[in-house]
């Protein structure tokens, strides 16, 4: 059931990209993460996922890197699953090697509005949606 699923998943990521890609996922822990988001982004801290394009045409490739011990964190702190955390990342990078970004607001909006429509395709919660209000 469970590799069921991940070809399932699989399947659906490919069908939403908008061009034939490439992509190498690294998992990294947070020496890593860090090196990486210090020395390609000047920040230096580990940071949940990394995404580097390698070629734009005629194919686009690209790795994206994704720090295991920051995404259980944030997971953990979000009340989500750590594989609905790493899907909502996933499709995060890939979006990012296919030109989307979110340094506007309106880019923001489009993108998480992208990231949704995947995730809800492969039955994952949207990750921008308010919580639901604790029970008493």
């Amino acid at each position: 059931m469970r590799l069921e699923r991940q070809c399932r998943s699989t399947r659906i990521l490919a069908e939403k990209l908008e061009r034939d890609a490439r992509v190498t996922l690294r998992i990294v822990g947070n020496s890593e993460a860090r090196a990486l988001n210090r020395d390609y982004r000047g920040r230096n801290y580990p940071t949940n996922v990394l995404t580097f394009v390698m070629q734009r045409k005629p194919r686009l490739e690209g790795d994206l890197a994704l720090c295991a011990p920051v995404i259980r964190r944030e997971a953990r702190s979000r009340r989500r699953s750590a594989a609905a955390h790493y899907a909502h990342l996933v499709v995060h990078g890939v979006l990012h090697l296919q030109g989307y970004d979110h340094d506007t607001a309106s880019g923001a909006r489009t993108m998480e509005a992208r990231e949704a429509a995947i995730l809800a395709a492969v039955g994952v919660a949207d990750p921008y949606a308010a919580p639901a209000p604790a029970r008493r």
